[in-house]
């Protein structure tokens, strides 16, 4: 059983998984704003380099020289400079000492790491990603760098729980769509048999054509059907809707704040 555990820093909280105890790694709350990753880095790892993307809910996944080659031919064409990191929602590390990171403010914040390279990967996945399946294309681009799915140890930090987080059936479909053969075309029918399913991520609204979505639970599925094994995910039990103390909400709040994950890549084997 994987545990979860608080941390201090100068007084701050901020939440640890015991499945990636290896890795130096963060799941920061909302007292940690207006602190940005370049800042927070530092509670991790004293020199580790940097790397954030800008999130667009989609399911781009970037590498550190993508980044920087990006910033090489922006230089090269005589552009301004600018301060606003790439698009995309998902980060894999490439060497040692490299700090990747995401932001959410409902939406689950997914650190992976491979037990054997070291390398590891940060991905933000909100329903949109989700469904386009961002955390097994995360998973595909490590593959690439020689990872193997029995190594992987993937931990889903706080995020809004399925029992409160309330989406439109077609939303529903269309994530759900990713776990079974469904019909987008067919609201109420595909939303009953993703009702039916063993482990299933919807559960009833009162409101008409409405569902309550875990997210979370999709992904988890989604890494299932990779063939990764229970045992290798962590889900955090703490809600960002329910729990103002220490987190932001969007949904509950309906301001853009957000709070930060990060985890840093250790020596290649």
């Amino acid at each position: 059983m994987h545990t979860w555990h608080w941390h201090t820093w100068n007084g701050l909280p901020y939440l640890t998984c015991s499945l990636l105890k290896p890795w130096l790694h963060g799941f920061f709350t909302q007292h940690y704003a207006p602190r940005l990753p370049e800042e927070l880095t530092k509670v991790l790892h004293p020199t580790a380099r940097t790397y954030r993307v800008k999130q667009v809910h989609g399911n781009t996944v970037l590498k550190p020289s993508e980044m920087e080659a990006a910033a090489t031919i922006e230089a090269n064409d005589d552009r301004p400079p600018s301060d606003e990191p790439p698009p995309a929602d998902g980060l894999v590390t490439e060497a040692a000492n490299q700090a990747v990171w995401v932001c959410s403010a409902d939406c689950t914040p997914v650190l992976i790491a491979d037990a054997a390279t070291g390398q590891v990967a940060a991905v933000h996945a909100g329903w949109r990603g989700t469904a386009l399946k961002i955390v097994p294309q995360a998973i595909a681009r490590m593959q690439t760098q020689g990872s193997q799915l029995a190594d992987l140890r993937i931990a889903m930090g706080p995020a809004i729980a399925g029992e409160v987080y309330q989406v439109s059936e077609h939303v529903a479909v269309q994530v759900g769509a990713t776990i079974a053969p469904i019909d987008v075309d067919h609201g109420a029918e595909s939303v009953a048999t993703l009702h039916h399913l063993p482990n299933s991520p919807i559960f009833d609204d009162p409101e008409p054509g409405r569902v309550r979505l875990d997210v979370r639970q999709v992904n988890a599925l989604q890494l299932e059907q990779l063939g990764i094994s229970k045992e290798q995910v962590a889900i955090a039990p703490h809600c960002t809707y329910q729990d103002p103390n220490h987190f932001f909400s969007y949904r509950r709040d309906r301001q853009k704040k957000a709070q930060w994950s990060g985890i840093v890549s250790t020596a290649l084997s």
